[in-house]
């Protein structure tokens, strides 16, 4: 069996050098560029990947499939640039392609953030479907929060996780947080999703205490309030966004 790592990136030279050094024992690597202005299709080349590039930007759920459709292996291991394969994940990935008991599977995921693994918030083990068969799988088709929908039996990886590093810096959290929000307030929109003006409030407040309190946030140090108020931030400008469209619509 043959194993495809697909990577989708734009400007990621500050982590796809070790993201890809750590899926080397797959048979095919596949990057597909969304218009890097840094030297991150350069250093993908480096690593024995093959590197495509895009012409637009469709969203990260129909650009994921774009990169899916480039993929040749019986087996297909989606990775983000900001995430890593431990030695023990490798093994354990090598072990169910040998021997499938399902057509995709669930592999844990560990989160960095401002040098803090975070082992609560929710974060932790952030189970994500990512290791499927190439017939059997494909991306949701939506401009954020994709996920990967099988069509078979779906297990749980044991042996190793995914390391992540999610945000280099609070600042990149926060534009992250604004562009995620505009497109999620889009895409409820367009899905007919309605909201009034206390809405925002009510969601980001639910969502801080969900996270801090319910999640156990407050175990995971300042990292964990900041985190959690960053949430609530996320969901109060989801809401307004889309409150926002509502009334520039005239929709009642």
């Amino acid at each position: 069996m043959k194993l495809s790592v697909i990577v989708i990136t734009k400007n990621e030279s500050a982590h796809i050098g070790d993201c890809l050094d750590s899926v080397a024992f797959a048979d095919e690597i596949v990057v597909l560029d969304s218009g890097s202005t840094d030297d991150t299709r350069e250093i993908a080349r480096t690593r024995g990947a093959r590197v495509e590039v895009s012409p637009d930007w469709p969203g990260f759920g129909p650009q994921k499939n774009r990169v899916l459709d480039l993929a040749a292996g019986d087996w297909v291991l989606s990775i983000d640039a900001d995430e890593r394969v431990t030695p023990e994940l490798a093994q354990a990935i090598q072990r169910a392609i040998a021997a499938p008991d399902a057509e995709g599977y669930r592999i844990a995921r560990l989160s960095n953030f401002c040098g803090r693994w975070i082992r609560h918030s929710g974060w932790w083990p952030d189970y994500v479907v990512r290791l499927f068969r190439r017939e059997a799988g494909r991306f949701t088709d939506v401009p954020v929060h994709e996920h990967v929908e099988v069509r078979g039996e779906t297990a749980t990886l044991h042996g190793g996780h995914f390391l992540h590093y999610p945000y280099a810096s609070l600042e990149a959290l926060v534009d992250k947080l604004n562009r995620y929000s505009t497109e999620a307030a889009r895409a409820a929109f367009d899905r007919g999703r309605r909201t009034g003006p206390l809405g925002p409030i009510g969601h980001g407040a639910w969502t801080f205490v969900r996270i801090y309190l319910l999640r156990r946030g407050f175990l995971d140090g300042w990292q964990g309030l900041v985190l959690a108020g960053m949430a609530a931030a996320g969901s109060f400008f989801r809401y307004a966004k889309l409150y926002w469209r509502i009334r520039q619509s005239g929709q009642p």
